[in-house]
């Protein structure tokens, strides 16, 4: 966990962190297929309470896995993996951008050349599963919408065609308003993997490194925004469902939630159950008609941390956004030279 960092340096990396955090990382060569190791025991366990009786979800937590969103086309059929596939997997794995951008020119070089100590993806596997996706059991996002396929498919054509007349056309990552992995919902990524949850009878307040955001959601039920007043994190209410606690979340914003057609529309159903005393689940379920064919679920074990989190500046010495902003003025100006 670092106390500070500048903000993202190319809009390529941003981008492919963000495609790594929705869709999985690059993966290593097929390891031997051998039986599925066993499920976490189910022997009882005495997890942490509050006074009100409540599970504890105070602390901090890390969400960093190398499991990839979906499930790879080499482990189609295998949900789990035994001790020592996970581990042949996670060697095979590139430590560094590597494992997001193909290195293999000179441009890709250049496009990962993060410093080494800033990677930190994770170094196990959710639960040894092939998918952080539970739902559908093929560990994959299902089908979009055929009217999601078209719209998408335009986005396609040159999606690092960004504007750059303004600091508000470039991406929200650049501008450091939403970490490529903070969510809502959380999704494992490069580096800054990490939450502090503070719990009280009536909120709880989540605050992600990335960023240092904090959203603060009540336990109880409270009148609905306008769907006209879309926010960042949305507008939320939280509930206890037995020793779960339920986020639902709804009006985004549209640049908050690329993956939908419909940030508006769309609703997002967050859990976190205390597993144990260093486990804490967390699962979400994704869910727009608009965009996709049925709703699909992530689950996530995360590990209690013995450490702080302090706090990540990401837009103190965001020299990138300036350099930009250059660039593109430079360049309008040979152009106008050409004519």
């Amino acid at each position: 966990m670092r106390p500070q960092r500048q903000s993202s340096r190319l809009t390529r990396l941003v981008t492919a962190l963000g495609v790594a955090a929705l869709g999985g990382a690059l993966l290593p060569a097929q390891v031997a297929t051998q039986a599925p190791s066993s499920k976490p025991s189910r022997t009882a366990v005495t997890i942490p309470r509050t006074s009100d009786g409540k599970p504890s979800l105070d602390g901090a937590w890390s969400f960093a896995t190398s499991t990839p969103l979906e499930r790879p086309k080499q482990f189609e059929g295998k949900p789990v993996l035994t001790d020592a596939e996970a581990k042949a997997f996670l060697a095979a794995l590139p430590s560094d951008g590597c494992r997001i951008i193909n290195c293999e020119s000179a441009q890709g070089n250049l496009e990962s050349a993060y410093g080494a100590e800033w990677w930190n993806w994770g170094d196990r596997l959710a639960d040894n599963r092939t998918s952080l996706i539970i739902d559908p059991p093929n560990g994959k996002i299902p089908p979009l919408t055929d009217h999601a396929r078209q719209t998408f498919a335009l986005r396609a054509g040159n999606p690092f065609q960004i504007r750059t007349d303004n600091p508000e056309d470039r991406m929200v990552q650049e501008r450091c308003i939403v970490g490529f992995n903070a969510g809502p919902p959380l999704t494992p990524s490069a580096y800054n993997n990490n939450i502090q949850i503070v719990q009280s009878r009536d909120h709880i307040a989540i605050t992600n490194e990335m960023v240092h955001s904090t959203r603060i959601i009540p336990v109880k039920t409270q009148p609905r925004l306008p769907e006209s007043l879309a926010l960042w994190h949305g507008d939320v209410q939280g509930r206890w469902d037995g020793d779960t606690f339920v986020i639902e979340t709804r009006n985004f914003r549209k640049e908050a939630q690329p993956r939908s057609l419909r940030p508006d529309s769309f609703v997002l159903v967050e859990r976190y159950t205390r597993r144990d005393a260093k486990t804490l689940v967390y699962e979400y379920t994704m869910n727009d008609p608009t965009t996709w064919t049925k709703p699909w679920t992530v689950q996530i074990p995360m590990v209690k941390l013995d450490e702080l989190i302090y706090e990540y500046a990401c837009h103190e010495g965001n020299h990138a956004m300036e350099h930009m902003l250059k660039g593109a003025r430079a360049e309008d100006k040979r152009a106008r030279e050409r004519r």
